[in-house]
């Protein structure tokens, strides 16, 4: 699975909590995991998930789209966790990777997606590239992302306090990306060259607080679900 790069954090032992779709198959995941003495793992119920991630504090939350038995009811944890651990990364495992639940699962604020079906060993790297400030994505996922996105009117990116943070220029950009072009083909729809462009990609990665461009997609993704939840 590509990876984005990620930056180092520190060398403490990264805190998991993992909440699965039953406790048995979380207990499972937790004891892979724990073989890897840098990860210190928790498991728990989703009756007791909100407790525990008030005590434990995790680092990484490892959470199931499906639980109890409700499918979706995954993101609508997740979105609660964000107020109980505001820090804290998560890693949605999906059933399947369907592309309806890959971008809700990006636009709820995953930082990262497995299927059940991979090795778990794929599940521990993950988790350290996600600690590390990066993403796990596929360019299949990236794909879902931007055919989710295209053709949809552009949602001005703004900070909590509904302020724009880009430039009227530098929000063209991002429409170019969203449409998945490249440096070039940016350069040549608004008629600047391919240096100008990376500069207004720089200043663009550093007002979002992004390294990257998927990292942009994903920011614009989750800003059109919070402006779709207001709509409701």
């Amino acid at each position: 699975m590509p990876q984005i790069a990620s930056s180092a954090r520190s060398g403490l032992p990264v805190r998991v909590l993992v909440a699965d779709r039953t406790q048995l198959t979380g207990r499972l995941i937790a004891g892979a995991l724990r073989r890897d003495r840098r990860l210190t793992v928790t498991d728990t119920t989703t009756s007791a998930v909100f407790d525990e991630a008030a005590a434990f504090q995790p680092d990484i939350v490892i959470l199931s789209e499906s639980l109890e038995g409700i499918a979706g009811k995954g993101f609508d944890v997740l979105e609660q966790l964000k107020t109980i651990v505001p820090n804290a990364r998560t890693v949605m495992m999906l059933d399947t990777a369907e592309r309806r639940l890959v971008v809700e699962a990006f636009r709820r604020g995953a930082r990262g997606l497995v299927c059940r079906n991979e090795p778990l060993k794929m599940l521990t790297k993950c988790v350290k590239r996600v600690h590390g400030g990066g993403l796990w994505v596929s360019d299949d996922q990236v794909e879902a992302l931007l055919e989710a996105l295209m053709g949809e009117p552009t949602t001005p990116l703004v900070n909590s306090k509904g302020a724009k943070l880009l430039s009227k220029r530098e929000e063209q950009v991002v429409r170019c990306l969203v449409e998945g072009r490249t440096n070039s083909a940016i350069a040549h729809e608004l008629k600047i060259s391919e240096n100008t462009v990376k500069n207004y990609l720089y200043r663009v990665f550093n007002k979002l607080g992004v390294s990257s461009r998927v990292e942009v997609l994903l920011y614009a993704s989750t800003q059109k679900t919070q402006r779709d939840n207001r709509i409701r």
